[in-house]
């Protein structure tokens, strides 16, 4: 939860003089810091200071604050709004604060009481620590001091605060242990005595520390073929996943939390209706690792924040989940983000904006709104630690410009900070063409950075078949200008195999079934090879042509048919299996010319 720490002065206390939705303001300046967790009124509702004036102070409440009125007193933690850090998050259902929702329901039901106080995390779980600091040894800030299996899947490190280095002055023995449980004792360089334990408080809206951001050098394999072929994320990049209602933002990014190779899931629902998150909660309940055959949730963290919860909540709800990302990041692991989605947190901001009367720029979103994108965008990255170890946070952010139009502000500004752009189209979701990334407005900066693996770990004609195949997409989009305004049948023969083989790939390679057990994740060797064998039927299709044979001969041939359903026929273990559809091409071109000659 948010940190509950005071200050070791007297708490400083302000009184409420005017209160407007989720924004009120204090009177003069009773002392408070910026950006300081304060609770507000009878009921302690949690807050946070937002501005400050030599006569006035501004506080955004992140709970309901129906009821409360001018007068009554708003508490100062001396601690800035911050989540917990420690063994306990995975597997785990927090609100936009870090309040884990399973405990909020066994003190106040199903709906969220206001000013409900609870552990973020179970303060009195035993946990198996397995000590790998030693007594008299240095610890350096970001140190692994300790080991503890937190779930089946991931091992969680516990490590020194980025803020703290000395010698160990004794180290407890393996056992069980709880959250709060001191495990050593540090001598700091100032001489004083520090006990540390597993639990970290970090305040949410500063990025942890590193010691060297890499470049991208590796993709984040996703299993879709559309993404890690034609549009590639590195890991450590940034995303964002575009489009109106029902294009299926919210099920691409469950195939990439399902399927993508980072080692854990943070998935952000930022102010989307609470029937769908609902459906996120139960589904990623259900699902099955892949990889392990544990539950997903033994790598994921969800948080929920529903449109109907306060906005304040929101807006903070993302860097919530970013520091839990850059935790674990910090450990060695690869963690991937899911923001759903950026543009209700945006609405948050305008809101909260419009409250304080600040000028609006477009659309009524404040004037910060791009450098507010910027900064959480910009927490994404491969990262060396300060303990040393490599680790990155991926960021894949749904956007929901309203009636899909992408010329809106929150789409506009957030291409300027992603390197990575898939654009989900209407038309394409309604013709049941999925995932419904449209390859023509869709983009990757990242190809660049990432051919070299591809070359060296996959193939090496890896980005040569995907140039031709981005080729012939967009030979196809000119095409069908023409075909649209005379017919196809006026096209010469070699314009028509074009629109031929652009359908093989279009259904054939960029059309996934998630629900096909084969189609529904596929290794990128297979894409490689789904590629390979298109563009040798382009090239032996292409050869007859030249030779004078008429496209309508070459249909009568079931081979076009055969090999769009190489995705469902060869399954992905038997990639053998390839060579046999070579043989067929071969045999396909053998008969026609032995039928014309």
């Amino acid at each position: 939860m948010i940190s509950n720490t005071q200050s070791t002065t007297e708490p400083k206390t302000g009184v409420i003089s005017g209160i407007n939705g989720p924004v009120i303001t204090l009177e003069g300046d009773p002392g408070f810091q910026m950006n300081e967790m304060v609770y507000v009124g009878k009921e302690n509702l949690v807050g946070e200071v937002i501005g400050l004036a030599s006569d006035r102070t501004t506080i955004q409440v992140y709970e309901e604050t129906s009821g409360i009125r001018p007068g009554e007193l708003v508490y100062g933690t001396g601690a800035p709004v911050s989540v917990t850090l420690a063994p306990g998050i995975l597997n785990n259902i927090f609100d936009g604060i870090e309040r884990p929702l399973s405990e909020i329901a066994k003190s106040g039901g199903a709906y969220i009481s206001r000013g409900v106080h609870v552990d973020s995390l179970d303060t009195e779980k035993k946990w198996p620590v397995h000590m790998l600091a030693e007594k008299d040894s240095q610890l350096l800030p970001g140190s692994i001091i300790a080991e503890v299996q937190e779930t089946r899947a991931i091992v969680h490190k516990v490590m020194i605060p980025p803020s703290m280095e000395g010698t160990v002055l004794n180290v407890v023995s393996d056992g069980d242990y709880t959250i709060n449980d001191p495990l050593l004792t540090l001598l700091l360089p100032d001489g004083t005595k520090k006990e540390v334990t597993m639990t970290q408080k970090w305040p949410i809206r500063i990025p942890r520390p590193t010691a060297q951001r890499f470049p991208a050098a590796q993709p984040l394999i996703t299993g879709q073929r559309i993404l890690d072929t034609l549009f590639p994320l590195a890991k450590g990049g940034t995303a964002a996943v575009p489009g109106g209602f029902g294009t299926g933002k919210t099920m691409t990014q469950h195939q990439i939390a399902k399927w993508s190779d980072a080692d854990i899931i943070i998935y952000i629902g930022c102010g989307e209706r609470g029937n769908e998150m609902t459906q996120v909660l139960e589904e990623f309940s259900e699902l099955i690792d892949p990889k392990s055959g544990n539950p997903l949730m033994d790598r994921t963290a969800l948080i929920a924040n529903t449109s109907n919860m306060p906005v304040a909540a929101r807006e903070a709800s993302l860097y919530s989940g970013l520091t839990l990302a850059e935790y674990y990041r910090d450990m060695g692991y690869h963690v991937a983000i899911m923001a759903d989605s950026t543009s209700r947190w945006a609405e948050a901001l305008r809101e909260l904006s419009g409250r304080l009367e600040e000028m609006p720029a477009e659309e009524g979103f404040p004037a910060y709104l791009a450098s507010r994108l910027s900064a959480f965008y910009e927490r994404a990255g491969m990262m060396q630690n300060l303990n040393g170890t490599e680790g990155s946070v991926s960021i894949i952010g749904a956007v929901s410009p309203q009636g899909g139009d992408f010329s809106e502000p929150v789409t506009q500004n957030t291409k300027r900070f992603v390197r990575c752009f898939w654009g989900l189209d209407k038309s394409l979701a309604y013709a049941r063409h999925f995932p419904a990334i449209n390859w023509l407005t869709s983009y990757s900066e990242y190809l660049t950075d990432l051919a070299p693996w591809y070359t060296n770990y996959v193939d090496k004609r890896f980005m040569d078949c995907r140039s031709q195949i981005m080729s012939l997409l967009t030979q196809e989009s000119s095409l069908m200008e023409i075909v649209k305004l005379i017919g196809a049948d006026v096209l010469p023969d070699d314009q028509k195999l074009i629109l031929e083989i652009a359908r093989v790939i279009r259904v054939g390679f960029l059309q996934q079934n998630a629900f096909h057990k084969d189609d529904t994740c596929v290794p990128l060797e297979k894409q490689f090879k789904m590629m390979d064998i298109i563009l040798y039927l382009y090239q032996k299709s292409r050869e007859l042509i030249s030779m004078g044979m008429p496209m309508s001969v070459l249909k009568e041939d079931t081979i076009f048919d055969q090999i769009t359903t190489i995705k469902y026929d060869i399954p992905n273990d038997r990639l053998d299996l390839f060579q046999t559809y070579r043989e067929k091409v071969d045999a396909f071109y053998q008969n026609v010319l032995a039928r014309n000659a």
